[in-house]
């Protein structure tokens, strides 16, 4: 697996992002997926080694293991994804943290 690639985005936006990345992936993302997903990072903190919540994207396309965690004190998401080994998904990838953060 290559690098990681990883940032930021804020809270409101993950859902975007998760069914973007899997769609970009060949997977499914659905309600399930969300609901399991909007639970594990209930609890996260950017801050601590062990605070992360990691969830996999088993897709057509690709698999990729995104690891989520929420700002303490803030509405920002940290992200980092892995198993995104093509350039063309890794642009993808690194597109949707950009955009993402912005809006």
């Amino acid at each position: 697996m290559g690098e990681p690639i990883g940032g930021w985005i804020w809270g409101r936006n993950l859902r975007a992002f998760l069914e973007l990345l899997s769609h970009y992936a060949g997977y499914a993302f659905d309600g399930t997926d969300w609901e399991t997903v909007e639970v594990g990072v209930e609890d996260t903190d950017d801050e601590a080694p062990h605070g992360w919540y990691t969830y996999p994207l088993a897709g057509t396309n690709a698999t990729l293991v995104v690891a989520l965690a929420r700002a303490v004190d803030g509405e920002e998401t940290s992200v980092r994804v892995t198993g995104a080994d093509t350039p063309e998904l890794r642009l993808r990838t690194d597109t949707l943290l950009t955009a993402l953060a912005t809006i």
